[in-house]
């Protein structure tokens, strides 16, 4: 059991990839390899589907329009008609964290797996939040809206501000690194045939589920803040 988990934990660790020789050398993670390879398939994907565009969708093209009419309705629907300009952006995190999640079923690293990313995925929702806020109010506005709909509310207003990316970021990070450690220990007791199933869950069913939750509770606090 003691070899299990010192394997747990080697997992666990924060890897370096490879160094970029600048200064005192600049170290890259795995997260940010693996984000590299997401972005550049996506592109590829995107170029070869964008290709001869049809004014009546047919093969690639209809999946294509698919998913994008999916992603516009969804996020739409929560954001409301003030918010459909942060839907390509939502979108795009929609997109990227659920090719993240479901890259451990292809034995790669989700870059989900690192507290990092899912930190910076949180602090760009924390900014987009408050952009939003102050562009549809106003810089006046916004702050006044923390003192509604009395002014001691205030500080639970602006506590709730800051826990909220928070939540979204331990959210997303717990329930990735919880799926990766139990597929770990499956896969070390029973490594045949039972990981199959568990990883279609964990990697694809819960891996999505966790990228819609995340967008999700994103766009309802922008369309709580333009409100």
């Amino acid at each position: 059991m003691g070899s299990l988990g010192d394997y747990l934990m080697e997992e666990l660790s924060l890897k370096t990839s490879f160094t970029i020789p600048i200064g005192g050398g600049i170290p890259v993670p795995q997260s940010a390899v693996t984000t590299w390879v997401i972005m550049a398939i996506a592109v590829l994907l995107c170029i070869i589907f964008v290709r001869n565009l049809k004014v009546i969708p047919e093969g690639p093209q209809v999946y294509v329009e698919a998913l994008v009419g999916f992603i516009y309705n969804f996020i739409g629907g929560l954001v409301g008609e003030k918010g459909k300009r942060y839907i390509p952006f939502l979108g795009t995190i929609l997109i990227y964290l659920g090719c993240a999640n479901i890259s451990g079923f292809f034995r790669a690293k989700p870059p989900t797996k690192d507290l990092n990313v899912t930190a910076g995925l949180a602090i760009i929702s924390l900014f987009l939040i408050i952009y939003s806020g102050i562009h549809e109010k106003g810089l006046k506005g916004y702050i006044h809206s923390y003192v509604e709909p009395m002014p001691m509310m205030a500080a639970i207003n602006i506590l709730e501000l800051f826990t909220r990316p928070l939540s979204l970021c331990m959210r997303l990070f717990g329930n990735v690194l919880g799926a990766f450690v139990l597929m770990e220990l499956i896969t070390h007791i029973a490594p045949a045939i039972v990981p199959l199933p568990f990883s279609c869950y964990f990697d694809f069913f819960d891996g999505l589920l966790q990228a819609y939750v995340f967008v999700l509770l994103t766009s309802l606090f922008i369309s709580e803040s333009i409100e």
